[in-house]
């Protein structure tokens, strides 16, 4: 977009700004603001042409953009051409501006849901679970069935040596005093508590492995061990009975208090991931009912806010950075595939809240600030201005917005309701 403003106007506004200077400037000689104009040009001079090149360029950009009726984003590149007294001003503007399409049909998205309820075996299951997390392992003077707990002690080798001379820090894998082992036959090393099934305590067995070729001890993966183990104590699961003293260790009144609040909690995950998936499905058929040009600058800033993600929750997780770098290519595709998802769903649910006159009240922001602060555990007014210093009350407008348009894509949709798939 290229500009330009006659020199009659550019000899005003440095007329204009020279008064302002003349009205403050304290030269030798002179008292306050009456220093002639010739002596502060002379001594301002930078400085009234910088405010004088600020002011009409901003002016001048931001009217002809009304003109233009551009809808632009982020700044522009500014390119002086021309500017000084006596001569038209001149500068070229380099602008982004968001993309021009026509909105598809966005009332009657097709929704498929599965037919779902709380059933009474959901919550019995849920129930168990919680009886799981109160588990006792009681010593027995048996020998060792499925299910049960044996506690050994032993020491492994392989080709006869003992494992740290072939994985130096495999010392935990090499030896072990009072090792606790479930009766299941995957659990430590593949099939090795099978092989101690039947044995009582004091009894001496010797177990023999095949480490998998993804073992995490890398220097073992894919060879064979041998243990020798001593079987110190067989334990069996003693799970509490369901009775109203168990439901009070969950701070419920008694066992139907806890059935109800499990029930609930039940219907609560269910009917959020319901709207997870109801939504996931509206946005999928949303996106496909359109495409535009996206602006280049948005897709690549969210493209790096991914990788940045993506690789600080990878080193948070312990993945080594040779494995991350090798992958970054692998990282850097999936990163921009997203981010062009996200940056055209933006556009497309900016325009849906236009023209439904979809918009969010400075009450509804002021409940969420609230909301926000109450849960990072922050004085309301400080987690206020925290987010006026960087702009953050945009992010919550945004995101507020968005879940009304969502709420009313939803609403809207065109949802079939389908026979529950029965888990495999």
């Amino acid at each position: 977009m290229r500009v330009e403003l006659d020199a009659m106007a550019v000899d005003e506004a440095f007329a204009t700004t020279t008064k302002q200077f003349q009205k403050e400037a304290a030269l030798p000689g002179f008292r306050p603001g009456k220093a002639p104009a010739h002596l502060v040009v002379k001594k301002y001079e930078k400085d009234i042409e910088d405010q004088v090149r600020r002011k009409l360029i901003g002016d001048s950009y931001r009217k002809a953009v009304e003109e233009q009726k551009f809808d632009v984003l982020g700044q522009p590149d500014i390119e002086e051409i021309q500017f000084g007294r006596g001569q038209a001003l001149q500068f070229a503007a380099t602008v982004e501006t968001a993309p021009e399409f026509a909105l598809p049909d966005y009332k009657g998205l097709p929704v498929r849901r599965e037919d779902r309820s709380v059933t009474e075996a959901d919550v019995e299951r849920a129930l168990n679970l919680l009886r799981e997390q109160r588990v006792n392992f009681n010593k027995v003077d048996r020998d060792l069935r499925a299910g049960d707990i044996a506690v050994v002690n032993y020491h492994g080798t392989c080709d006869g040596r003992p494992l740290t001379d072939i994985a130096p820090t495999a010392k935990g894998l090499t030896q072990q005093q009072g090792f606790w082992i479930e009766m299941k036959t995957d659990a430590f090393i593949a099939g090795f508590s099978d092989q101690l099934l039947g044995a009582k305590a004091g009894d001496q067995r010797n177990v023999n492995v095949s480490f998998p070729p993804d073992f995490v001890t890398r220097e073992l993966a894919g060879r064979n061990g041998a243990f020798a183990v001593e079987v110190v104590e067989v334990r069996e699961k003693a799970l509490p009975p369901l009775d109203d003293a168990f439901a009070k260790t969950y701070d419920a009144e008694n066992l139907e208090k806890l059935r109800e609040g499990v029930r609930r909690d039940l219907e609560n995950e269910l009917k959020f991931k319901q709207g997870k998936e109801t939504r996931g499905q509206m946005l999928r058929a949303l996106l496909g009912r359109v495409n535009f040009d996206l602006p280049e600058s948005a897709v690549s800033q969210e493209t790096r806010n991914v990788v940045y993600n993506i690789v600080r929750e990878n080193a948070s997780r312990g993945v080594p950075r040779e494995a991350i770098e090798k992958e970054k290519e692998h990282i850097y595709s999936a990163a921009a595939h997203g981010a062009k998802e996200r940056i055209k769903l933006q556009f497309l649910i900016q325009r849906i809240a236009e023209k439904e006159e979809i918009k969010v009240s400075q009450e509804e922001i002021a409940r969420r600030v609230q909301t926000l602060a109450a849960m990072y555990q922050i004085a309301p007014d400080k987690f206020l201005k925290d987010l006026q210093k960087r702009n953050g009350l945009i992010e919550i407008y945004d995101q507020l917005a968005q879940d009304k348009v969502l709420e009313f894509l939803e609403n809207n949709a065109k949802i079939e309701t389908v026979p529950a798939v029965k888990p495999s």
